[in-house]
């Protein structure tokens, strides 16, 4: 028998989770984002679960040319670009519109004969100071690009810093607005500027298209629950107990004995750990789900195991049903105690963890 740790992964969750996005901008065409494996789902499920969408992002160019093999005839778009001249044959053969953040890539698609044109999202660097042209050096940027033969249609694309929090002094998202809108003043092309947060939260900034990520899945980039956004979580990753212990007050649990107890307890051990993707860091009183009641890790994560709390669930047993994310317990709530998010628990999930649909 396999080792009972499981992810499954709830496809009609995630076509929920488009309908979701769709409805906060019914104006706007959606890029569904799928990088990072579909933030741990599988590319492909990600491509059947948002069939509906009018485009799909991400960053590995291979993923990119994936896609195309599996079917997939609409818009793909790089969300980092190409990192080498030679990813822009790539590109150009598989119809893949790339994003431009630096003078370097203007340079590739410059000094590169491609067989087609291509498609270009030009990014402005409106603040976050991460990827993308600065204001001053926006315009140059984009008459260098007309002057490329291989450049067919030129877009425009930003990404926001504090969307969750639009007032954070470090960077409003009302500055970030305008200062996108007076970059792109009488430029004709397509904009695109709403994450996820941006989507659920600031309706009246999307414009042509919206590139959701992190709600498409299940989870939010924080502010209100998934719940509360109507979002329904996409993976469940559920376990069991293989085995109990009962130890008496003053006992400890797990590496470096940083758990002691104050009375007797039942503990539990979970067939799930950090090189399965739970988070190593997770500290006692993360919580987690035995026979559908919410209790919590005591000490430190194991490689291949986790210790829980049984105290408050007499009739749990070895076999015992666990839920360590997903539907019953969300992941942004397991995230949250463990100081992460939500994103980075999806990515985690490890290769050995088997994966089934619904």
């Amino acid at each position: 028998m396999p080792r009972p740790l499981l992810a499954t992964i709830d496809i009609a969750a995630l076509q929920h989770n488009l309908a979701v996005a769709k409805t906060c901008a019914p104006t706007a065409k959606v890029w569904a984002v799928l990088k990072a494996n579909a933030y741990g789902h599988g590319l492909e499920r990600g491509m059947r679960g948002f069939a509906a969408a009018d485009g799909l992002g991400l960053i590995e160019v291979e993923g990119a040319a994936r896609l195309r093999e599996l079917g997939w005839q609409k818009p793909i778009l790089l969300l980092e670009g190409v990192f080498e001249a030679a990813d822009l044959q790539v590109v150009a053969a598989h119809g893949i519109e790339i994003a431009v953040h630096c003078a370097e890539q203007i340079a590739m698609l410059e000094q590169t004969n491609l067989s087609s044109q291509i498609d270009v999202h030009l990014k402005l660097n409106s603040g976050m100071n991460r990827l993308g042209f600065k204001p001053a050096a926006f315009r140059a940027a984009y008459e260098r690009l007309r002057t490329i033969p291989a450049v067919r249609n030129i877009a425009f694309m930003t990404h926001f810093a504090n969307a969750e929090h639009a007032a954070n002094p470090g960077m409003p998202l009302s500055e970030q607005v305008a200062r996108f809108d007076a970059a792109t003043v009488n430029l004709v092309g397509s904009r695109s500027l709403s994450n996820s947060a941006a989507t659920l939260l600031h309706a009246e900034v999307a414009a042509d298209w919206i590139r959701p990520g992190i709600m498409l899945y299940g989870a939010t980039p924080g502010v209100k629950t998934a719940a509360q956004f109507g979002l329904r979580p996409a993976m469940t990753l559920t376990s069991e107990l293989i085995g109990i212990q009962e130890i008496a007050a003053g006992d400890s649990v797990g590496y470096g004995s940083r758990f002691i107890a104050d009375r007797p307890m039942r503990v539990g051990v979970v067939a799930c750990g950090y090189a399965d993707g739970y988070p190593r860091h997770a500290p006692t009183g993360t919580p987690v789900l035995v026979d559908g009641v919410k209790t919590r890790v005591v000490g430190n994560v194991s490689m291949d195991m986790i210790n829980v709390d049984l105290s408050t669930i007499p009739q749990a047993r070895v076999g015992s049903p666990v839920t360590l994310w997903g539907e019953g317990l969300p992941i942004d709530e397991v995230a949250q105690a463990a100081g992460t998010v939500g994103y980075e628990l999806m990515c985690a999930l490890a290769q050995r963890v088997r994966v089934v649909e619904r």
